[in-house]
């Protein structure tokens, strides 16, 4: 059983940044894939970052390409986005999710994800 914590979350104005962690209890996060998706009021969820296994290969959505790195301590057992350059249409509860194993081709899909935290909200203000 894993379980996930993330913290960061908060309001802040446009081109500010952030970081949001997230917290792994249960396992290690380093064999796993780690990823931070987000929904926003009336919209899907959709994925934002990942990072994958030992290696820490790292994927992201082309809307936050540029802005936002993942990353991980695995001494810590926690994983990181920080968001840079954010803009309004970035405002959603955002979501830490675990897979068990290392994820390829379904790495954005979030059917694929084991365990989810409980979210965070971000907030960028215009």
């Amino acid at each position: 059983q894993v379980q996930l914590v993330e913290s960061g979350g908060g309001l802040v104005q446009a081109g500010g940044s952030l970081r949001l962690a997230c917290a792994g209890s249960g396992r290690p996060i380093s064999t796993a894939t780690m990823a931070w998706f987000r929904q926003a009021p009336g919209k899907e969820r959709e994925f934002v970052a990942a990072i994958r296994g030992v290696a820490g290969s790292t994927f992201y959505a082309d809307s936050v390409k540029g802005r936002f790195t993942i990353s991980r301590d695995s001494a810590k057992n926690t994983v990181y986005l920080q968001m840079n350059s954010l803009k309004p249409e970035d405002t959603a509860i955002y979501y830490c999710a675990a897979a068990h194993r290392p994820l390829y081709t379904v790495v954005a899909i979030s059917t694929s994800y084991d365990y989810w935290g409980q979210g965070t909200q971000v907030t960028v203000s215009s």
